[in-house]
């Protein structure tokens, strides 16, 4: 369905407009992302981090309010064409927006923290899972941006092993020996991390699935 109407969109200024403000959501909350993680993770100190997190959020939320402004404006010129285009990307722009709030949750942890994070500890339960989200990241912005179905199903079962394993690290943080505070920061890292995965998958799926089924892919799809 959405390759057909991104075919029958091309190039009118409508769709134009929106998808490239709607990537800019999309690097901007991977900037966001990427730098908390450097800090949270690698305790990398970055001078006004928050304060550019908060920024670069606004600027995403101000983009969300602008796409949503561009979509009631397009049908009530045009209220019987391109329902199904105006329902989708209403519902995609939310996931994008989303992942804003949980790049400034996982902000929140580096708070929480005792002492920084243990490094050994995090890499022997997450791996690189921050770099494998970041992967989804681009994945994602192909699979929507390019309409690209198959990068689409490979963002799925990429997010499939993230999300895997962070119920597997909430599992083992809650049964461990470690202080309440570690295990409290990992659970909470995991939870945001596999929110964030699920998110861009959404994003990334919509390009395959019936409008009906837009953030249900994995239980139609389930094995």
């Amino acid at each position: 369905m959405f390759k057909n109407l991104l075919e029958f969109w091309k190039g009118k200024d409508f769709l134009t407009q929106v998808l490239e403000e709607f990537k800019k959501m999309l690097d901007d909350t991977e900037k966001m992302f990427g730098s908390v993680c450097r800090r949270l993770i690698y305790n990398e100190k970055e001078p006004g981090l928050e304060d550019k997190i908060y920024a670069i959020d606004k600027n995403v939320n101000e983009l969300q309010r602008d796409i949503r402004k561009r979509i009631v404006e397009h049908l009530s010129i045009q209220p019987s064409v391109d329902v199904p285009t105006s329902l989708l990307l209403m519902s995609v722009v939310k996931d994008a927006e989303r992942l804003g709030d949980y790049a400034k949750n996982l902000l929140e942890i580096i708070d929480l923290l005792e002492k920084p994070m243990n490094r050994e500890l995090y890499s022997k339960l997450f791996n690189v899972m921050e770099k494998d989200i970041l992967e989804l990241f681009k994945k994602t912005k192909e699979a929507f941006i390019e309409s690209d179905e198959a990068q689409a199903r490979t963002s799925w079962k990429f997010e499939t092993k993230i999300k895997n394993r962070c119920n597997e690290i909430i599992e083992k943080a809650a049964k461990s020996n470690l202080t309440v505070n570690e295990a409290v920061c990992f659970a909470l890292t995991a939870r945001y991390f596999k929110r964030i995965a699920a998110h861009l998958t959404n994003i990334a799926t919509s390009v395959i699935v019936p409008l009906s089924d837009l953030d249900y892919f994995d239980e139609k799809h389930r094995p």
